[in-house]
């Protein structure tokens, strides 16, 4: 097997991989949506703990935000996709191999790679709000709030950074 030919089936692996992922979290997403009404009581005893409109109003407009850059990611990923398979049809013998343009096939997978992180920086604020919702707000001091969103916060934070990390390194090298 050529190099040529393991890089472009590990590229579209990848895009597989990405599309799959951005379509659990655009999942997330709907579910949040529907979990939160406005006026819902929270898990608190006090009513100063319920969360307001506001909160109601953010949590749909980073859920649509999210939603955006998830879908943004999903679709420059299938379109390099569909290039690559188109590319590889035009030659029978050559299956696996595309003749593609690398410096646009990186530039695509950064992009889509970067619309996900900003989803899920997105998806990460509007759970905060689903939490607020449901637990109280993290004024009050709910304390099942506050660990719930420390938590988050922590896991997800890292995971981006692992996540940023291996995407640049890919990138560079």
């Amino acid at each position: 097997m050529s190099s040529s030919v393991s890089t472009t089936s590990v590229h579209v692996t990848a895009l597989d991989g990405l599309v799959n992922v951005n379509s659990l979290f655009t999942i997330a997403v709907f579910v949040g949506l529907s979990l939160t009404t406005p006026g819902q009581k929270s898990l608190e005893d006090r009513t100063a703990c319920d969360a307001g409109i506001d909160v109601v109003k953010k949590l749909l407009v980073f859920e649509v935000v999210s939603f955006s850059f998830f879908l943004f990611s999903s679709l420059v990923a299938q379109g390099l996709k569909l290039a690559i398979n188109l590319l590889n049809s035009k030659d029978v013998d050559e299956a696996f191999r595309a003749h593609i343009n690398l410096k646009v096939l990186r530039l695509g997978m950064m992009a889509s790679a970067i619309g996900s992180v900003m989803g899920c920086l997105f998806l990460m604020l509007s759970i905060v709000n689903v939490i607020q919702i449901r637990l109280g707000v993290l004024s009050c001091g709910s304390k099942s709030a506050i660990h719930a969103v420390s938590t988050l916060l922590v896991l997800v934070t890292s995971a981006l950074v692992v996540y940023i990390s291996t995407a640049i390194y890919a990138f560079l090298h």
